[in-house]
């Protein structure tokens, strides 16, 4: 099979284009034929030695963090995913690959009216999503919640959960972005390019920091006491956070199943549109990747096999 691998930590040159084995499921495997994957952030930090010191890999490295595609071969444990099935879902890498074997407990059918396209660019925002305002963040009908960086793959997933959970939502992002954020029902939209987010938001039940650096230590004191700062980009401060009596936590968003159908459910009943700034093929990954490096896109660059 063909699949994009690294050898080296450095820019997108490392990434090449490879005829490697094909993988066997394990027992609770299942092996899909890939037909789409996507560019995350998580990809890039891991290929430029970013992580390295938090999550250790092996070289040769296949990156890839979610995959859209048909069961083609289910492992001899495995009893609610069967051959045939169009699914989605997420792994810890590897699917940046013609197949992947991925654990039964992060595979999901894809929603109903949902392009495999689609399907790949929705794993792994809508598994981050649940993982920060539901099960981090316990967001209830309601609250008023500031979502940094909005308009990106994840931001886009993680505004249109909060509105359908009940939440009054206070969303950043630039350019056309703001429109973007408008038609996906944010209450309140700022421009973090023209204006200062900290003279618009106060007195905030949760900040969902997907920006990091002085855009989270800015956020501190717009959530009330009691209230909650929750980042995926980076670790959050013990310090400030008991300085300003809020809980501040580092999201690291474990897949599961039960993540990705509970937003499908959101995405048959129109609840969540998910967003792709393009789509490219396989063979353009280090191109891809540097676009979203560069930043600016509005949505998920997909990658076609």
């Amino acid at each position: 099979m063909k699949a994009i691998q690294f050898n080296a930590y450095g820019d997108s040159s490392v990434l090449q284009l490879k005829e490697i084995a094909t993988p066997s499921p394990k027992a609770h495997e299942v092996l899909i034929k890939v037909v789409a994957t996507t560019i995350n952030p998580f990809d890039i930090k891991n290929r430029s030695g970013a992580m390295k010191d938090f999550v250790p890999i092996s070289f040769p490295f296949i990156p890839g963090t979610d995959a859209s595609g048909m069961v083609e071969e289910i492992g001899s444990a495995v009893s609610r995913i069967k051959v045939g099935d169009l699914v989605f879902a997420t792994a810890s890498h590897g699917t940046y690959a013609e197949y992947v074997c991925i654990n039964e407990a992060t595979v999901s059918l894809i929603p109903d009216h949902v392009s495999l396209n689609e399907a790949a660019a929705l794993a792994v925002p809508l598994n981050t999503a649940y993982s920060i305002l539901v099960e981090a963040g316990n967001l209830h009908p309601e609250q008023r919640i500031l979502i940094h960086g909005a308009a990106g793959g994840v931001g886009t997933i993680v505004l249109q959960l909060a509105k359908a959970l009940g939440a009054y939502v206070i969303a950043t992002a630039s350019g056309t972005g703001l429109d973007l954020i408008r038609s996906l029902g944010a209450d309140e939209v700022i421009d973090y390019k023209s204006q200062d987010f900290t003279k618009h938001a106060d007195q905030l039940d949760m900040v969902v920091d997907l920006v990091g650096g002085e855009t989270q230590l800015k956020s501190y004191p717009l959530v009330k006491k009691g209230g909650k700062l929750l980042s995926i980009v980076m670790p959050t401060s013990k310090e400030l956070a008991e300085k300003h009596g809020i809980h501040a936590q580092f999201i690291s968003a474990v897949g599961d199943h039960k993540k990705l159908d509970f937003g499908k459910r959101l995405v048959d009943s129109n609840k969540i549109k998910v967003q792709i700034a393009k789509v490219m093929n396989i063979t353009e990954a280090a191109e891809a990747q540097d676009l979203v490096s560069a930043g600016g896109l509005n949505g998920k660059i997909v990658l076609n096999f």
